[in-house]
């Protein structure tokens, strides 16, 4: 029975669009109360802000102050959500979208706040999926190959453009003068737990899978200086600091913070972490085997293992980089649920919006009804899923979306459900390079907004041809922060131990059909030829055509 003086935790998960905070019993992980905060300027990706200067092809930029807000409106709501006394908080944590950097000053202060920056875009956050820095990825990767850097086998033997050194050697190379002003380089994740503490506590997680931080070390200057001779002082002027283990006390709750949020001061504040690493205790997944994908705007998969493997195209391998004692491992999708919602919002027709209307039912619910009556291959088409380019196994943003088969008896609901194939196929790409590399896929849970999608879910499961089983919290990373708040606050002796009383699953909600899987064995054998060929250089036009579009865009930008 709950006892009103049960001690309480509040997580609050920093998204794409939005920050959600969840409050939640340490005792037993019961979500008491929740609120979301939209962040008022999104994702900016076309335009900064105030001065409405254009920004080019594959910019994603964020407005820190945003972040912000969410501590100020989300927690406060949460709280009057749960009805509940907040002096029954004994701690808070958070999550981030990774990997999004806030280039600030010596004392945290974003760049984009100085008057001297406010127009530059170089000086706001870079957001995840900034894939502007892919000429500097590229050059990583070809003189860490060439050099024969230890650190590149754990990263799949690819750095992704939107990783740290990537974006960061951009602004250098780009910027100069906004590269001199930065002072440091912070994950947001971390820069997020700087503004409640005080303090910048760098994560472990960040630093291992983000920051090419591995066995204690990162690349070396002389590595840096051969990129670029003013990069060399990277890591030692911008970058190193405390790293703290994940449900460590980064520090404690200050007297401003307190004010923003309604929390009590001086309460235990955890390191932070990434959204997708604190979802997997959330969904009970601590053993080796258990992937969890967390499907929204993009899908991340984390895994543990007790194997340390080199998994080709993987966006990294990090020792206790989700639970302690394990190998963390993380793959993902640069595109799951935005290629969902780019198609309703640009390519259905006006006929389809205005039935779900009469109906009141969202697009993407009537698509997904009329896509569901079909049986394997009918509607002809194939389709890759690389509208946001190709995380894992390619490690390649250049790349773009594709669909195949189409002809003037195609419907709208034939391309919709041949999208929510494609990523279903791009997830069993990476779960069969996992096996072959040694480390087995034994479980496939689902976390995230598309869970929601039934449709959806069976599809994955007949693709992969696995039981898919469902995180039991609708707010999986929220709550995966709350319970490293426990660990913190010391309510818990670690995450295993928070994720035995707090976290829930439902095992095996969607069983493949064996018929549905054999058909779908020879579509993905399909998928797979186009996949190899448009993504392993068979065919370089995507990457021209990206070339093309860019040169286009500087010529009007030139007059």
């Amino acid at each position: 029975m709950a006892d009103e003086t049960d001690p309480l935790v509040v997580g609050v998960d920093f998204g794409t669009l939005s920050g959600r905070a969840v409050v939640v019993r340490v005792r037993d992980g019961v979500e008491l109360g929740s609120a979301v905060h939209e962040y008022p300027h999104a994702v900016v990706d076309r335009q900064l802000p105030g001065s409405g200067a254009p920004l080019p092809p594959d910019w994603a930029l964020q407005v820190p102050a945003d972040y912000v807000d969410v501590l100020g409106n989300a927690i406060p709501a949460a709280l009057a959500d749960a009805g509940v006394d907040p002096r029954r908080v004994i701690g808070v944590g958070t999550d981030f979208t990774a990997c999004t950097m806030v280039p600030a000053t010596a004392d945290g202060t974003p760049l984009c706040e100085l008057p001297a920056f406010r127009e530059h875009p170089h000086a706001y956050a870079k957001l995840w999926r900034h894939h502007a820095a892919q000429p500097q990825a590229d050059r990583i990767n070809e003189l860490a190959a060439r050099r024969g850097e230890k650190w590149l086998p754990r990263y799949g033997g690819l750095i992704s453009s939107e990783w740290e050194f990537a974006k960061a050697l951009q602004i250098l190379e780009e910027a100069p003068e906004v590269y001199a002003a930065l002072e440091r380089w912070v994950e947001a994740a971390d820069w997020i737990v700087w503004q409640l503490t005080g303090s910048y506590v760098r994560n472990a997680c960040s630093a291992g899978y983000k920051g090419i931080y591995q066995d204690g070390a990162y690349p070396s200057a002389e590595f840096l200086a051969e990129l670029n001779p003013a990069f060399a002082d990277f890591v030692t002027s911008r970058l190193d600091q405390p790293i703290g283990e994940l449900g460590g006390r980064a520090g404690s709750l200050t007297a401003g913070a307190a004010a923003l949020t309604g929390l009590p001061e001086g309460i235990a504040v955890a390191v932070g972490n990434v959204d997708a690493h604190v979802t997997a205790p959330a969904a009970g997944a601590v053993e080796p085997g258990q992937m969890v994908a967390i499907m929204g705007t993009s899908t991340c998969h984390v895994m543990s293992s007790d194997v340390l493997r080199e998994v080709p195209g993987m966006c990294g391998v990090v020792d206790g980089g989700i639970v302690p004692g394990l190998h963390g491992y993380e793959a993902g999708q640069s595109g799951v649920g935005d290629i969902f919602a780019w198609y309703v919002e640009n390519q259905v027709p006006p006929r389809y919006h205005e039935q779900a209307r009469e109906r009141e039912v969202s697009v993407h619910e009537l698509l997904s009804e009329l896509a569901a009556g079909q049986r394997v291959g009918e509607h002809g088409l194939i389709a890759l899923d690389w509208h946001s380019g190709n995380r894992s196994v390619l490690v390649d943003h250049e790349l773009s979306g594709l669909v195949i088969g189409q002809t003037l008896a195609t419907r709208a609901e034939d391309v919709y459900r041949a999208l929510l194939e494609s990523t279903a196929f791009g997830a069993r790409v990476i779960v069969e390079n996992f096996n072959a590399s040694g480390v087995p896929v034994t479980e496939f849970i689902v976390a995230g907004g598309l869970v929601r999608n039934p449709v959806l879910m069976q599809i994955y499961a007949d693709v992969l041809d696995l039981p898919l089983s469902i995180i039991g919290s609708s707010q999986g990373p929220s709550l995966g922060a709350a319970m490293h708040a426990a660990v913190a606050a010391g309510a818990h002796r670690d995450i295993r131990a928070a994720a035995e009383a707090m976290g829930s699953v439902h095992r095996a909600v969607y069983m493949p059909d064996p018929a549905a899987a054999r058909a779908y064995d020879r579509l993905f054998a399909e998928y797979l030829a186009l996949h190899d060929h448009f993504g392993r250089r068979g065919n370089d036009v995507m990457h021209t055509l990206r070339a093309l579009r860019r040169d286009a865009v500087e010529a009007g930008e030139n007059g």
